[in-house]
């Protein structure tokens, strides 16, 4: 796994020899100068440090920080099942290496990125001894990207999913031993024994008790289903089951699913092709009541994230932007594996398409006490119990990746109560959530560099979770999704807070 040319690189500079041969001129040429429309500093612009408040960090420790778990290299390739074992071939389904993604998302604001390429019929050898060592080498690249290694795992019984692997020492071996004993396509001959939902509680049970937890989260949930509510291979059961065995591990789903630039090519947006996205988000998601709240209503901690799932450039006739290009997970963090990771389970996490918004805080405060995304803050109901509300967001500091300065035209305020564990595992929908509030332009105050908008829940009586959604849109709901440019039609959405009375 040693390379003269790399410990050359680890000495020095990047020379401009060392990047064509490992990442191509095309990448070479973006990573020499600013991507056409991009604006990659606002990225170290815009960033908040943590004010070490309500125990999350030391002061200046942690910040919102730009990433994508969802991108593949030419390591998503196919494989030749006429020899034994299967022979690999590269570059078949994606088609970019390992290292070209980390240099684009460096220049489009990224700080961290996971490589999650598809699986195959061994293919747990050709992640440990082929994908892994480039890995190694674009870590020793680009520095400046904190590069995850996992795998788009063929989960059973489900469509696919991140499988996001801690870094330690043994990294590779750990992701070998759970890809080997549990993808789904990895066996040769074929085990159908693998695609059952047994089978993912075994995964997922297995994963739980590993000394290095790895994070688990749901690819395009809802991109097999053919209608509003009428699911396909990912089922609101299998979600309930899965978070129930290994709730630190299975920790939620793409709100925002990748191949959003599909219409810039005549397809839909994610590859929804039997059921749309709404405003490019899964319906899972985007409905007011529906499934994310439905599971947030009772009480569980699962989160959103937005990915690029990029395999091959719109530019290039395929449907996807480049990591950071239009879709981003924010995490608050400090630029360290093991933080990003916790801040991605604990859900200190929103996200934005288009470069929407580079910031977001949403706080919940009462009777002295205050929380944020992802936690919870616990009060009396002794006395009228009034919960107030901040959103502050910050606009971004330049053009997102089309050129464009985006401008928020509406923030919603979206509230619902916890109600605990529903008796139908297979429930959909949480009836008490609605949007309690709608602001303007004319709703918020500027201060500093960012947005404010301040709100009082009037006497809240049970426990609640608030979240928070904007656009650049007038659609008072997101609506269904054709062909029209993703660039036109940008939302960003928070994870919840979470209100417990005692």
């Amino acid at each position: 796994m040693q390379d003269k040319d790399l410990d050359d690189a680890g000495r020095g500079q990047l020379s401009r020899r060392q990047l064509v041969k490992y990442a191509g001129v095309g990448a070479t040429l973006a990573a020499a100068g600013p991507f056409v429309g991009a604006d990659p500093a606002r990225a170290d612009e815009d960033r908040r440090p943590d004010d070490g408040k309500d125990g999350r960090g030391r002061p200046g420790t942690r910040s919102w920080r730009a990433g994508d778990h969802h991108v593949h290299s030419e390591y998503s390739g196919d494989f030749d099942t006429t020899t034994n074992p299967p022979t690999f071939r590269k570059g078949a389904d994606a088609v970019y290496p390992i290292v070209t993604n980390a240099i684009m998302a460096k220049n489009f604001g990224l700080t961290w990125a996971m490589c999650t390429d598809h699986g195959g019929p061994t293919h747990s050898k050709v992640n440990l001894e082929q994908a892994y060592p480039d890995l190694l080498r674009s870590r020793r690249l680009v520095p400046e990207v904190l590069q995850f290694w996992g795998m788009e795992f063929d989960a059973p019984a489900l469509d696919h999913h991140t499988l996001m692997i801690p870094r330690h020492d043994d990294e590779a071996k750990q992701l070998f031993e759970l890809e080997s004993r549990f993808a789904k396509r990895d066996p040769f001959p074929a085990d159908p024994g693998r695609d059952t939902e047994a089978k993912m509680v075994e995964f997922l049970r297995v994963a739980r008790d590993m000394p290095h937890k790895p994070l688990v989260i749901a690819h395009h949930a809802s991109r097999s289903a053919t209608g509003l509510g009428v699911y396909g291979q990912d089922t609101p059961r299998e979600f309930r089951n899965g978070n129930d065995v290994a709730p630190d591990v299975y920790v939620g789903f793409e709100g925002a699913p990748g191949h959003q630039a599909g219409p810039l090519n005549g397809g839909p947006r994610g590859g929804y092709g039997s059921h749309p996205t709404y405003g490019g988000y899964d319906q899972m998601t985007a409905r007011v009541g529906g499934l994310w709240d439905a599971l947030l209503g009772e009480g569980r901690r699962w989160w959103i994230t937005a990915t690029s799932d990029s395999h091959v450039h719109w530019s290039r006739g395929g449907a996807d932007f480049w990591p950071g290009e239009y879709s981003k997970t924010y995490v608050l963090a400090r630029q360290d594996y093991g933080d990003i990771m916790d801040g991605l389970r604990h859900g200190r996490v929103w996200v934005t398409t288009g470069d929407l918004i580079t910031s977001l805080d949403l706080t919940a405060s009462s009777q002295g006490r205050s929380a944020a995304m992802g936690e919870t803050v616990t009060v009396s109901r002794r006395n009228r119990t009034d919960v107030d509300i901040e959103i502050r967001f910050r606009p971004p500091a330049g053009t997102n990746g089309n050129g464009d300065r985006p401008q928020v035209r509406r923030v919603d305020l979206i509230v619902g109560r916890i109600t605990g564990p529903s008796r139908d595992l297979d429930a959909d929908t949480n009836p008490t959530t609605s949007v309690v509030a709608r602001f303007g332009p004319r709703d918020w105050r500027r201060e500093g560099a960012d947005q404010v908008i301040r709100h009082t829940l009037r006497g809240v009586e049970t426990d609640i979770y608030a979240r928070v959604r904007g656009t650049s849109t007038d659609e008072v709901e997101p609506l269904a999704d054709g062909l029209e440019s993703p660039w036109s039609d940008l939302w960003f959405y928070s994870n919840p807070v979470f209100v417990h009375l005692r």
